[in-house]
């Protein structure tokens, strides 16, 4: 990873409310009102300052109620076949009834992970004309020249 992060204390403090929110449901699974708390906080503050959290992180707290999602705790998994035979896995919350359904597929890779995502990976755009506008603009020619040709065929016909 990068050396230094931009917003680095922004990030531990997210960390932190995070795992205070797991410790909190740990100890005590009937203090999900506290968790909450420390789950709307996290996500109020990652809005604030604009800050990308990690797909798992956002997979486990409800996007409605903002509660964090604990398997037999605080939500169910199940596991289903969709149409053609997709595998799902669909996450219910029990506080607010919320479902989220994201695919089981194996092959399956979040955007985050893959190559095209990370900006060393991505090749800066060309300061010249684009190539589809000097392609367009031949084609255009060409066909405005063919109809001129054919009018001067019809006419001296």
């Amino acid at each position: 990873m990068a050396g230094n992060i931009k917003d680095k204390e922004a990030f531990q403090r997210l960390n932190f409310l995070y795992q205070a929110a797991h410790c909190v449901l740990a100890q005590d699974p009937e203090n999900i009102e506290l968790a909450r708390f420390y789950c709307f906080t996290q996500k109020t503050i990652s809005k604030r300052l604009v800050l990308r959290q990690d797909p798992s992180v956002k997979r486990t707290i409800c996007k409605k109620c903002c509660a964090l999602l604990i398997p037999g705790v605080t939500s169910t998994v199940r596991q289903k076949r969709g149409p053609r035979g997709q595998r799902k896995t669909i996450v219910r919350c029990l506080s607010c009834g919320l479902t989220k359904r994201f695919p089981n597929n194996p092959k399956h890779k979040l955007w985050v992970d893959q190559a095209e995502a990370q900006l060393e990976n991505q090749t800066p755009p060309d300061a010249g004309p684009s190539s589809k506008s000097t392609t367009q603009g031949t084609k255009s020619s060409v066909s405005r020249g063919q109809a001129s040709t054919k009018e001067k065929t019809s006419s001296t016909a």
